[in-house]
């Protein structure tokens, strides 16, 4: 099955601002814990979603169960064995979605979009209509 043009070009912008949320990441924070064993030092991978402390990337879900709907789900992992402090974590977490909230009138300025949090999961929500297919 293929995908429609313009869908590819919503999910490589996608794509796009989730580098550029893993390299904020990796500049605020990438030092403050070791790294996964298994994982590349930052900037060694083909993508910066596979190097570093941090990975970023989002998944489209269709919501059935969810107060907030379709849209699609922002995941941040964090490569370590270290257990991280609770503190760091909500501060990563506030500092990521505060970030992803100014990129996403950057990387899509012509749709309504925001960033709710969903039970335990932060979602972009929105405008994810392709226009005339």
């Amino acid at each position: 099955m293929s995908t429609h043009p313009k869908q590819q070009e919503l999910e490589d912008t996608l794509r796009k601002m989730c580098d550029d949320l893993d390299t904020f990441l990796e500049d605020t924070y990438g030092d403050r814990y070791p790294l996964h064993p298994n994982r590349l030092a930052r900037g060694n991978a083909a993508s910066v979603a596979y190097d570093g402390l941090f990975s970023t990337g989002t998944q489209f879900t269709m919501g059935y169960g969810s107060k907030a709907g379709r849209g699609y789900i922002v995941d941040i992992d964090i490569a370590t064995l270290s257990r991280v402090d609770k503190n760091d974590h909500d501060m990563i977490e506030a500092s990521a979605v505060a970030y992803l909230e100014s990129l996403l009138p950057v990387y899509f300025p012509n749709r309504q979009l925001q960033i709710v949090k969903d039970d335990n999961l932060y979602k972009i929500i929105g405008d994810f209509s392709l226009g005339t297919v």
